[in-house]
């Protein structure tokens, strides 16, 4: 304790030493928070923008499949050529 100073200023001093301590400690646990919030975040869109991108990417397959066979089933069978002797 300072001797030259009064016992209201020292407590007040103190007090508000205090209270920027954890303010500080407040604020750095939360940036370390949001920080793992943002890649966790990051993680679980990858996820789920890779199982819609596959469901797409199936649908499109399938799609695709569906035309060629109607555009094979749409055409005419072929005349076979006749041998020649």
């Amino acid at each position: 304790m300072d001797d030259d100073k009064p016992m209201i200023e020292q407590a007040t001093d103190a007090i508000t030493g205090a209270t920027e301590a954890t303010t500080k400690a407040v604020k750095s646990g939360a940036r370390k928070v949001r920080k793992a919030a943002k890649k966790v975040a990051k993680k679980v869109t990858k996820k789920k923008a890779t199982k819609k991108a596959t469901k797409k990417a199936a649908k499109a397959k399938k799609a695709v499949k569906k035309t060629k066979a109607a555009k094979k089933a749409s055409k005419a069978p072929k005349k076979k050529k006749k041998a020649k002797r």
